[in-house]
């Protein structure tokens, strides 16, 4: 880890160790204890839909991630469905993230600065979090990185059409996985004119990206069809931007320390604007439309690699005059330290405590309370998920208030019946096991249907046994058993079975 340039002697190129480094601890822990929360069951379940259903549900829900399902399903088709298969490919990504950067680091500022950027990547925690997740977000950060390495390579020397081409794939990708990641455009327009480029780069780069855009563009308008999926992101607090202010101060800090000049490239000039110019810019749209959620801008995170990369090598550089022989070891205790610090980080986010919920658990629960001929009802219908991921698991039971199923219904959470006819099912059964969130994290009822089960449940039965595990819950009722009134009809007129 000597950021010292080693004469003499072949050595592994320079972004190899925050390959290994990223991709190792990727790797590790990778099951999370086999468990699987909603955000990942919406990836496993579309991804196993054949191609034709594929189309169909996207017309409905999701096509912001349209790409991103379909690559999933072709790696279920060759390798088949697993927690490995699902979130391996975001490690990738984030390792061959990692890798750029150094690269990246390197060419602005020097070894020790590229070797810093690279490790330190792996080990923010909001990389750590989704470097094992099976959702879209370390694919964008990894053509997020492509892109930039391609601009620095077209500022650091004349670029050819070859470079030109391969960045407007890598931004077109990105807009295609998440349209949000064109972002990243803006951040490269800051570091164009940060560093006085020439019309010439100017012109090719305006090309590119208008070329990217167009092609995203018809996505984008799309999905704005599909704008309720994202009506619970909740408006901006201010305790909300304390992580994006405890992020720009901190490259801020990298940025002053890399004495930026106005038209030289250096680490401030790309890594500042690639920081602060997507994190300000959701900020902003979400003063109008609330959007912020800090997992669509976390591409904007190399951007603060880099600039840790370059404190850290000021520090090198700093302590080098006086302390020769201790210098080259200054990265490795930092990072041996940093380490350590975030270790409880890292372990918490490898256990299923990490997420919400496990969709995989309740289904055991589910097997051990459930009787020949129970009903099941979800609330809200969105955790029929866990059906639906683990079908064996409700063997037998019935699902009454379903009329089409998720894949026929091109959603991820089917068709419900009205609230009148999931009355009449739900009166008409003897036991009903609810799958539901658990206090902490559900949201207050709301829809109309789901508003009718609770009620029903609540005046009509009585809880017998109750598991909650994860982040769900599922609780079996069964029928309250009341005398027979004289009229065929009971008091609130509802067809009593008497004798049960």
């Amino acid at each position: 880890m000597n950021c010292s340039p080693t004469a003499g002697r072949r050595v592994p190129p320079l972004w190899l160790s925050p390959l290994l480094w990223t991709l190792v601890p990727g790797v590790w822990g990778l099951s999370r204890e086999h468990s699987l929360w909603r955000d990942e069951a919406a990836t496993w379940q579309v991804a196993q839909r054949p191609v034709p259903e594929i189309w169909h549900t996207l017309g409905h829900i999701d096509a912001v991630h349209g790409l991103y399902y379909l690559l999933m399903h072709g790696l279920f088709e060759c390798f088949g469905a697993g927690t490995t298969t699902l979130r391996l490919p975001s490690v990738l990504a984030m390792a061959g993230s990692a890798a750029c950067v150094t690269v990246i680091g390197r060419r602005l500022a020097g070894d020790c600065a590229g070797l810093g950027a690279g490790l330190s990547l792996g080990l923010l925690p909001a990389v750590q979090f989704h470097l094992q997740e099976g959702r879209p977000y370390a694919l964008v950060t990894a053509g997020a990185a492509v892109s930039t390495l391609l601009l620095v390579t077209v500022l650091g020397s004349r670029g050819t059409t070859a470079h030109w081409v391969a960045y407007t794939g890598a931004v077109l990708l990105c807009g295609l996985l998440n349209w949000l990641a064109l972002l990243i455009l803006p951040a490269h327009a800051v570091t164009l004119a940060w560093t006085r480029a020439r019309r010439e780069v100017w012109t090719r780069w305006t090309a590119a990206s208008a070329a990217a855009v167009a092609g995203v563009l018809p996505l984008i308008l799309f999905t704005r069809g599909q704008s309720q999926q994202i009506a619970w992101i909740p408006p901006l607090t201010w305790h909300m931007m304390i992580g994006p202010a405890v992020l720009l101060a901190i490259g801020g800090l990298g940025a002053l320390l890399d004495r930026p000049r106005a038209g030289r490239l250096s680490s401030a000039a790309v890594g500042l604007p690639l920081l602060a110019v997507p994190q300000l810019s959701l900020i902003g749209v979400s003063l109008v439309q609330p959007l912020y959620l800090d997992r669509y801008v976390l591409f904007s995170l190399l951007g603060l690699a880099l600039l840790i990369g370059t404190t850290l090598d000021t520090v090198v550089r700093a302590g080098t005059p006086r302390f020769p022989k201790a210098s080259p070891w200054i990265l490795p205790v930092v990072v041996a330290v940093a380490t350590a610090a975030l270790l409880p980080q890292a372990l918490v986010t490898r256990s299923p405590a990490s997420r919400v919920d496990d969709v995989f658990a309740v289904a055991t629960d589910v097997r051990r309370l459930k009787q020949p001929g129970d009903a099941v009802v979800f609330v809200p219908a969105e955790r029929r998920d866990t059906m639906v991921i683990s079908p064996r698991a409700f063997a037998g039971v019935r699902d009454i208030a379903l009329t089409e199923s998720p894949e026929r219904s091109g959603t991820l959470k089917g068709v419900e019946a009205g609230p009148d006819r999931i009355r009449t099912a739900m009166l008409a059964q003897r036991r009903i096991l609810l799958v539901t969130d658990v206090a902490k994290v559900a949201r207050p009822v709301s829809a109309r249907r789901d508003r009718t089960k609770v009620s029903v449940l609540r005046k009509y039965f009585t809880p017998v046994a109750d598991a909650q595990v994860r982040g769900r819950r599922v609780t079996v009722y069964q029928r309250v058993e009341r005398p027979c009134p004289k009229s065929p009809r009971g008091c609130d007129g509802i067809p009593q079975n008497c004798g049960m």
